[in-house]
């Protein structure tokens, strides 16, 4: 009988995770499915190219994983229950539920408000395609000298606003951060920051927390009104609330707890990665909701279920950051590289070589995801009858 292991969502996560265990894993011995609600793959490192009016390549998921041996299903989650070991979904032909005896969760994160009065009516989101596409249609229709406040100073906010700018000189593009711009980066990380930002002609409202956002404008904790014709929310990311509805052990912020190898410290026939789970680290510290962190989350679940069910040598050595990758723009980036628990050091690369070592980053990323099985020396070993039958015997596992 072959083992069931069922993967939740097709993001940069769950689809590397997939085509790894396809990789790892005899088709005779094991049956694994692909779960996603959308039937292509989302760069999600490009929403804000796509809020420009920037195409991406379309990946089709049936086209990304034909021949693997994983089986992809279009159907949107509506629930796990980690007692009954079911999924439930929900597609063009109705409700169903699939039975596992391994679960991947990966469903990732989306955007989150925080409670800020407004936020839902007014502001915009890149993090999803859905959002981006819709954003992308407003700034369409933006008149030159138009506004546009981006809120949220990390990562997403940034590259946001330098591409914004870049691609619409004629708007007014500003960023409201909560602190300092780029106050996690290094000294001349932060000064190229500030350098691009001037020739954009991006203003920074520096230690400025939006406290409500208006069809028009947006206010800070000062009380500070910041004209708005259109307010792009940038300041975090939310789990995907499935999780909630569970036994699973949770953060308070909705994550899933994992252990070194991934694993549910409360359900040890499921394993979480990317945003959806909360892992430790290099230096005792969480990993950050990132691709950055996404992507070996799933290649350490991979191959710690490999491990398992073939009686195999398990890895939990704390995953590890090199660099952080910023575009500023299609001609400009910032490359700032970080110590093993996500610190940066005085090292940088910037300008046009940084852009062009951010574009080959996504390009890999992507590459990888779109050749699940490709790039990865086949060791496909057989499951053991031993670890088949602990995989329906959970206790087994732990």
């Amino acid at each position: 009988m072959q083992h069931r292991i069922i993967v939740l969502g097709a993001g940069y996560a769950g689809a590397i995770a997939a085509g790894r265990l396809a990789k790892r894993l005899g088709r005779e011995d094991v049956a694994i499915t692909l779960v996603n609600a959308e039937p292509d793959f989302v760069e999600r490192v490009r929403m804000h190219q796509l809020t420009v009016g920037q195409d991406l390549r379309p990946r089709p998921l049936r086209e990304m994983f034909a021949g693997t041996g994983v089986e992809l299903r279009l159907a949107k989650v509506t629930g796990v229950n980690v007692g009954r070991r079911t999924v439930a979904v929900i597609d063009a032909n109705g409700a169903d539920e699939l039975a596992y005896d391994t679960l991947v969760y990966a469903l990732g994160s989306g955007w989150s408000a925080q409670g800020i009065p407004g936020t839902d009516e007014h502001a915009y989101e890149i993090a999803s395609r859905p959002g981006a596409l819709r954003l992308r249609e407003r700034l369409a229709h933006l008149d030159a000298g138009q506004t546009v406040v981006v809120v949220g100073g990390g990562l997403t906010g940034i590259e946001a606003a330098t591409e914004i700018a870049e691609a619409r000189p004629d708007l007014d593009v500003a960023l409201a951060a909560r602190g300092d711009l780029g106050d996690w980066l290094s000294p001349k990380g932060r000064q190229h920051l500030r350098k691009v930002f001037g020739k954009l002609g991006i203003t920074v409202h520096e230690h400025a927390a939006v406290t409500g956002v208006e069809a028009d404008h947006v206010v800070t904790g000062d009380g500070t009104a910041i004209p708005a014709a259109v307010t792009v929310w940038t300041t975090g990311f939310a789990a995907h609330p499935i999780a909630k509805a569970t036994a699973l052990e949770l953060t308070g912020t909705g994550q899933i707890v994992v252990d070194g190898t991934m694993r549910s410290v409360s359900h040890p026939d499921v394993y979480a990665i990317g945003d959806a789970a909360f892992a430790i680290g290099a230096g005792n510290k969480p990993l950050r909701m990132s691709c950055a962190s996404g992507t070996p989350m799933a290649w350490r679940a991979a191959d710690s279920i490999a491990a398992r069910l073939t009686g195999g040598k398990l890895s939990n050595a704390p995953l590890r950051y090199f660099n952080q990758c910023i575009s500023l723009g299609r001609k400009e980036g910032l490359i700032q590289y970080v110590t093993a628990d996500d610190r940066a050091v005085p090292a940088v690369l910037t300008g046009r070589f940084a852009a062009v070592y951010k574009e080959l980053v996504c390009k890999g990323a992507a590459w990888g995801v779109a050749n699940p099985t490709l790039g990865l020396p086949t060791r496909r070993r057989r499951v053991t009858r031993d670890q088949a039958t602990a995989g329906s015997a959970v206790k087994a596992l732990a």
